[in-house]
């Protein structure tokens, strides 16, 4: 073991560290012979970056010596995966935590003003030419969900995307956002009129948490129809927590040869795809974008074709996909920030930010409506839009890394402890913070019912909500769906009941006829309104569900429950009049563990009394008339 020791030591005078080091780490340098040439160096650095309390507690030799090496073995793994690697992770920590402490303005000298974006009328002509053109570059676009996050909060103990979207057809949201892209690539090949077909790329984001349980849920339904070889995985890391306003790592309370880590946030997404290549690869294929999305909105799709193209026609760089937004409503507003030294972006800021960032720079009012009875700042939803070519050179300076921010919980005034560990974040939307000044950087506002219905608060949570505020839990997103479809066939010129009002789960919700189709029945509303004709009507206790591409209603009157299943090459008309008991929604306690967590979450569950069903299996031309 002496010469082994004094190989070490060696090293160790090679790398310059000199006798300060046995002060700073002397039970660390006891057991320098277990550590690699490369382990050394790093243990270098976080010696000169005040890290020596990880090996504090270190015993002799010979004790507890594979969980020493498997400290180093996590060491190497953050220090990989961080942009610059732990010593700038470390370095930027404390600037921000010396920030926080200090209460620093991260908005000051900036004035905030209202941004250039384009806001679209459902159905009217702009919108239908905005969603042609969207579905005519959807073929050079390439999809991005940020999918690592479970489903705790909600209430469900499974990987959010496994979720249903809505409990009619039960397709969860993965399945609903493959089919999505899947119908846009068909719809858009179809426009190319004899180009070569394109497969568009599908990325998912995960994390430790939910990479083999994504996986798995690929595997196991074979891809919902896609090809494996369209879709790619990118795990991100965790990163360290800090202890202190010294940025000094913790130690997991648990096992003290381990650091504690958390989430860094979606922000990583960037970094990800700048280090996997298929940026490149995308490149090289002729593709043109890059479309980001979170993963429990299933409406958001309704949105993409028409924001797709108004990206295409004003040639932003970054779109951001936005909803109208009420004054001091708890949600992000997209804003247009310049600095007195002339710098200016377009970002978003938190609705918490916006109002007092206002009134501190010559708005008495603060974020207060205009004359739309909205916000002049629209509401961010975190969907984003991104020219690839551009994307790529910005990347080639960043290497990815996003602005940061820390959010320690002080345990009192003097900001001195926390009252648990912290550690460094990053969000997807802040990307445009590392655009130079002519990047062409809007958005797109649609509105929220055909756009925006996120699936993240639990039952109890989402019932303290108050009245008139979005409840953005399970029952709130399938009512959400059902509206938004209930509203497109009414535009199209079907006669849709009103909605009546239930509670489920302490929610008062809107409860529309239960309308659902797969997406390839209907991307636009121009495809829609081609489908339907004469004289249709829907009452509002119906369910339809439609799941072929060809599938067209003739002067239907439906009261009751239809389901119609075609293949592709399947022509069916649907026609006169159908009435039968349907399906009816019952309530269900969520407390009640004999039912599912994905219906429990809910409050209600479809009882299916009586239906009319009808399945096309061979190709031709059908008429379904009862």
């Amino acid at each position: 073991m002496a010469s082994t020791v004094e190989s070490a030591t060696d090293h160790l005078s090679k790398l310059g560290i000199d006798g300060g080091f046995a002060n700073s780490a002397s039970n660390l340098r006891k057991n320098l012979h277990l550590l690699s040439s490369e382990q050394l160096e790093l243990a270098k650095m976080l010696i000169e970056m005040g890290q020596s309390h990880l090996f504090e507690h270190w015993p002799e030799p010979g004790i507890d010596d594979e969980e020493k090496r498997a400290l180093f073995d996590q060491l190497a793994r953050l220090n990989s995966s961080y942009p610059g690697g732990l010593k700038s992770y470390i370095e930027t920590a404390r600037e921000l935590l010396a920030d926080s402490k200090a209460g620093k303005n991260p908005f000051d000298g900036f004035t905030p003003s209202v941004p250039t974006g384009e806001a679209l009328s459902f159905g009217d002509d702009i919108f239908m030419n905005y969603e042609q053109a969207g579905i005519r570059e959807a073929r050079n676009a390439a999809f991005v969900l940020v999918a690592g996050g479970l489903g705790e909060r909600l209430g469900y103990n499974g990987i959010k995307v496994a979720l249903p979207a809505e409990t009619s057809i039960g397709t969860c949201f993965l399945q609903h956002y493959i089919e999505s892209i899947l119908a846009l690539q068909d719809a858009s090949c179809r426009l190319a009129q004899g180009e070569c077909q394109k497969e568009i790329p599908f990325v998912i984001m995960t994390s430790d948490d939910t990479h083999s349980r994504t996986l798995e849920l690929l595997e196991s339904n074979f891809y919902f129809g896609m090809k494996p070889t369209q879709v790619e995985l990118l795990k991100q890391e965790k990163v360290a927590c800090l202890d202190d306003n010294d940025a000094r790592l913790a130690l997991d309370p648990k096992n003290k040869y381990r650091i504690q880590t958390k989430p860094h946030g979606h922000g990583d997404v960037h970094s990800l795809l700048y280090s996997s290549g298929l940026l490149k690869i995308w490149h090289d294929a002729g593709l043109k974008w890059v479309l980001f999305f979170q993963d429990t909105n299933g409406l958001l799709f309704k949105a993409i074709p028409a924001s797709l193209g108004v990206s295409a026609a004003k040639q932003y760089h970054v779109n951001s996909l936005a909803v109208p937004r009420k004054a001091k409503e708890a949600i992000g507003g997209i804003t247009k920030l310049t600095h007195t030294d002339g710098r200016s972006m377009v970002i978003n800021v938190e609705y918490n930010q916006l109002d007092p960032l206002l009134r501190a720079t010559g708005f008495p009012d603060g974020d207060a409506n205009c004359e739309t009875g909205f916000s002049p700042f629209p509401g961010n939803i975190n969907q984003l839009i991104f020219e690839l070519d551009p994307y790529i050179e910005d990347l080639k300076k960043t290497g990815g890394a996003i602005k940061e921010f820390v959010n320690p919980k002080y345990k009192d005034a003097s900001k001195t402890s926390f009252k648990s560990s912290t550690r460094l974040e990053c969000m997807m939307q802040d990307y445009p913070k590392t655009l130079p000044p002519n990047a062409r950087v809007g958005f797109t506002v649609i509105d929220t019912w055909l756009a925006y219905a996120p699936v993240k608060n639990n039952p109890e949570d989402a019932a303290k909500v108050p009245k008139g505020n979005p409840y953005h839990s399970a029952t709130s997103g399938e009512m959400a769906i059902y509206r938004a479809n209930s509203l497109i066939l009414k535009k199209a010129g079907v006669q849709v009941d009103d909605p009546v009002q239930q509670v489920f789960n302490g929610q008062e919700v809107e409860v529309w006829p239960r309308i659902a189709w797969k997406p390839k029945w209907g991307l636009t509303f121009s495809e829609i309104k081609n489908k339907v004709g004469g004289s249709c009507s829907i009452s509002q206790k119906s369910t339809m569900v439609i799941k072929g591409r060809n599938v067209s209603l003739q002067d239907l009157s439906l009261d009751g429950t239809l389901i119609v299943d075609s293949v592709d090459g399947a022509e069916v008309k649907v026609r006169g009049s159908v009435k039968n008991k349907g399906w009816m929604l019952e309530n269900v306690d969520n407390k009640d563990n004999s039912v599912p967590e994905e219906i429990r979450i809910r409050g209600f569950k479809i009882n299916k009394i009586e239906q009319l069903e009808k399945k096309y299996s061979e190709p031709g031309k059908f008429c379904l008339e009862p």
